[in-house]
């Protein structure tokens, strides 16, 4: 499984936010603009809190078990290797509707005096934050499932036993 890359989210939030911003301006230019709901900063925050939750409790266990504690409940690696892919496909998502929402953002931000826009300025910069927030909890997520690299100092593979 390959790991997250910070370029690849950042690539897929920049082309997401000028093509939003793009069709903003173009939807704008026809008399109506696509709203920004309350909803999507909420649900962006709670995956964020899912994740988050997800990695501390795999962190605990996981700590339990190298501390070999007396009823320490061990880690699935599938249900470890789940949450990872759960980590990185909301990673990608996040950084899609993040970038989404900041190209309606930045294109709302010339219409600050209109009480509504500003209120969908303010959504879109909420949505973009928790976009953020989901993509730091899925990092953490990731180095917290990481398997620890093999101690060999020379790089040489281990001999056959």
């Amino acid at each position: 499984m390959k790991e997250l890359r910070i370029r690849t989210l950042a690539a897929v939030f920049l082309v997401a936010g000028v093509l939003s911003w793009a069709g903003a301006r173009l939807w704008n230019s026809v008399g109506t603009l696509p709203r920004v709901p309350l909803a999507a900063p909420v649900v962006l925050a709670l995956i964020a809190v899912v994740l988050l939750a997800t990695a501390l409790s795999l962190r605990a266990r996981l700590k339990a078990q190298r501390e070999r504690r007396p009823g320490a409940k061990g880690v699935d690696p599938m249900m470890a290797a789940r949450a990872v892919v759960f980590g990185q496909a909301s990673a990608l998502v996040a950084a899609l509707v993040a970038g989404m929402y900041g190209g309606t953002g930045a294109f709302l931000l010339e219409f600050l005096d209109i009480p509504a826009r500003r209120d969908q300025a303010v959504y879109a910069g909420f949505s973009v934050l928790a976009g953020i927030a989901v993509i730091a909890a899925a990092f953490f997520l990731e180095r917290v499932c990481k398997l620890p690299e093999d101690d060999d100092t020379n790089g040489s593979p281990a001999p056959a036993a």
